[in-house]
């Protein structure tokens, strides 16, 4: 951790006591040490914590998890699955797209900027939040796990229902970390594959998570989310 990925203000009570920890400190030197061999990680400093700027802890309504960052040049900016405008769809957001398109009937996006989702209180959150140049998961286990659990049990905390969308065994491991889950919880759960080519004709494709989230919000007083991009 750097200051230029310096924890957002709403979120610092939340993630202060993680932070101080000697696992955190850890990967501040991690991550320190591997820039300075000159590999190349992503997102680049100053976007880690992008998905946390964009989206307060008393905004969050929905949280997608994904596994890491993606691990090409240029694609990764801080939120999970999203890239810049201009940057060539990413085969898992392709994915994404093409079920939401099935759910709800939408038109696939012609770019993979998912910031507007963002700021409707979706929080874009990966399991560890960089990856080194072409290596994916080789950022897990370094210590954002601890600070990524931290964050998702921040937003099992509130009173508020949210809906938390767990993409891929990484993101999986989270269900224990929210809090009511089972019968009476006031969040709704939903778990599926990731959408990776790899893994998205294996129940991700037809799961239905953006209708499921939309229906449960509104059932409760919610906004729904305009998944339009």
């Amino acid at each position: 951790m750097t200051q230029s990925d310096a924890i957002p203000a709403s979120w610092r009570a939340a993630l202060e006591p993680v932070l101080a920890s000697a696992k955190s400190r850890a990967l501040g030197g991690f991550l320190k040490a591997e820039e300075a061999a000159g590999k190349a990680i992503y997102p680049p400093r100053g976007s880690r914590l992008a998905a946390l700027a964009l989206t307060p802890l008393d905004a969050v309504k929905v949280v997608i998890l994904g596994q890491d960052p993606y691990h090409g040049p240029g694609q990764a900016h801080g939120l999970s699955f999203s890239v810049e405008p201009g940057v060539k769809v990413p085969p898992s957001l392709n994915n994404i797209y093409k079920e939401l398109a099935a759910d709800l009937g939408l038109p696939v996006p012609a770019h993979g900027d998912l910031r507007s989702w963002a700021r409707q209180g979706v929080l874009l959150l990966n399991a560890a939040l960089t990856v080194e140049d072409g290596k994916p998961t080789s950022h897990q286990g370094k210590g954002w796990e601890e600070i990524t659990d931290a964050v998702v049990a921040a937003v099992a905390a509130k009173t508020e229902p949210c809906v938390f969308l767990l993409w891929g065994n990484h993101a999986r491991k989270k269900a224990a970390k929210i809090t009511g889950l089972g019968k009476g919880s006031h969040h709704l759960v939903l778990i599926a594959p990731h959408p990776s080519p790899l893994s998205a004709y294996a129940g991700w494709f037809g799961s239905k998570h953006f209708s499921q989230t939309n229906a449960f919000l509104e059932a409760r007083g919610r906004d729904a989310i305009d998944w339009r991009l």
